[in-house]
């Protein structure tokens, strides 16, 4: 087989001489090989003439092996990537991989006493433990690319039910299921877990709090981020105005961004911090009770953030605390509120709405009056944010316009506007309360 090689590249340095003019083609069907082997040894041979050693040995293969073999990895370093992956340290309850056992190698001070070599990538601590069988193969998974953000810029929040809390039986009123929940809020930009609210009736109200807390204590970050819990949104069909968490929101100058439903995968710096946290911290102890939920979270939090290593992008290995250190200022919540500002969010949007015999709709659970005679046909109600006020349409025409009801109509302080949207979000449990006991009672 060389000498056939040998032979095709004599062949064409022949023919390089002879006919300069050609194309690879030309070359590639004369000696029967392809372009990209004619382009290879073509620069061979220019490189060998200008080095002036060219001879007959430029038409022979050349080993790929390397010169120069990189130093074994010493037994002793072999074992202690074995002995933390079989047991690992204390506080890391969890099997560690690669990138987390590299960067206890590089912490192992009997290690670096010794001045033993250590592995500088993952990809010799995978061989040392696919070599001793410490592997399961799986088929691989594809990962969108995603862009990295600023620290602080967007935040992700959702609740995370503890499980390991029984229900109380003997209670006929008690909760069954979601007994405790743990509000988390994570850093998209950073991954640190800001904060871990742990309640145990977390409902529109209580969740619109641990907002307010959170933004009290951090500041505003520009997005905030969260599903279509009902607890969040109010309504998943979004037949009326935005819930009192988004309206204050809008109004604070946070852009709530709510996920589409049942994509979970979008949420995935939270989730995946929910995973860590069910069988890191929730499996491990096993909390029973409120006091301990919140005890064994709040250890997880100062372990998660300052001593276990995170391998997101923004980590690259290093617990979150260590690889941003330093975080911005974000803007303080402004001493006095515009409670209509969140009315631009809205603007142009339409409600189709049928008229009541009374010749009424609701929207927002405001009535408004249209006209009796168009009792039991469908109109639309077009927000106009300008004029503060619903255009009636009814087959593109406009029959009149109705100034939009529960607006305030001038700024406020923002204590008064946090306890009118605590009001606005408890009207909205309760009608969600009665949504829900109305529908047991028809499938019954």
């Amino acid at each position: 087989m060389e000498v056939e090689y040998v032979g095709k590249r004599a062949h064409l340095f022949h023919l390089l001489q002879q006919h300069p003019e050609w194309t690879l083609q030309q070359y590639a069907d004369a000696v029967g090989c392809s372009q990209s082997m004619v382009c290879t040894w073509r620069q061979r041979f220019r490189e060998a003439q200008a080095q002036g050693t060219l001879d007959a040995s430029i038409f022979f293969s050349r080993s790929r092996a390397p010169h120069h073999h990189s130093p074994r990895i010493d037994t002793e370093v072999k074992e202690r990537v074995l002995s933390i992956r079989q047991s690992p340290p204390e506080p890391l309850q969890r099997t560690p991989g690669p990138l987390a056992i590299l960067y206890y190698l590089q912490r192992d001070a009997d290690l670096q006493a010794k001045k033993a070599r250590l592995p500088r990538s993952t990809r010799t601590i995978w061989r040392i433990l696919d070599a001793a069988g410490a592997i399961e193969r799986d088929h691989p998974r594809q990962r969108s690319p995603r862009l990295p953000q600023a620290p602080l810029e967007e935040v992700r929040l959702d609740f995370k039910d503890v499980s390991t809390v029984p229900a109380d039986l003997h209670d006929p009123d008690a909760k069954r299921q979601h007994v405790i929940e743990a509000c988390n809020f994570v850093d998209a930009g950073t991954s640190l877990l800001l904060d871990a609210q742990v309640h145990e009736d977390f409902h529109a109200e209580t969740a619109f709090q641990a907002v307010v807390s959170f933004l009290r204590r951090y500041g505003c970050p520009s997005i905030l981020t969260f599903d279509r819990d009902p607890r969040w949104v109010g309504s998943a069909a979004a037949r009326d105005f935005p819930s009192a968490l988004c309206q204050f929101l809008l109004c604070v100058g946070v852009q709530p961004n709510i996920l589409p439903p049942r994509h979970p995968e979008l949420n995935c710096y939270v989730e995946r911090y929910h995973r860590t946290y069910k069988e890191e911290c929730l499996l491990v102890h096993r909390p029973g009770t409120l006091e301990e939920v919140r005890s064994v979270t709040e250890a997880f939090q100062h372990f998660y953030n300052t001593q276990r290593p995170h391998q997101g992008r923004s980590c690259r290995n290093r617990p979150p605390s260590q690889a941003h250190p330093l975080l911005p200022t974000l803007p303080v919540l402004p001493a006095v509120v515009d409670p209509d500002a969140w009315l631009q969010a809205v603007h142009g949007r339409t409600y189709a709405r049928r008229v009541k015999s009374d010749g009424r709709v609701s929207v927002d659970g405001a009535d408004y009056s249209i006209k009796q005679a168009l009792a039991g046909q469908l109109i639309t109600l077009c927000v106009n944010a300008a004029e503060r006020c619903f255009e009636v349409l009814q087959q593109e025409s406009m029959i009149k316009q109705l100034p939009i009801k529960g607006l305030q109509g001038q700024r406020m302080p923002l204590d008064d506007y946090i306890a009118l949207m605590q009001e606005r979000a408890r009207s909205e449990e309760r009608q969600r309360a009665m949504n829900l006991r109305r529908r047991h009672l028809q499938a019954q």
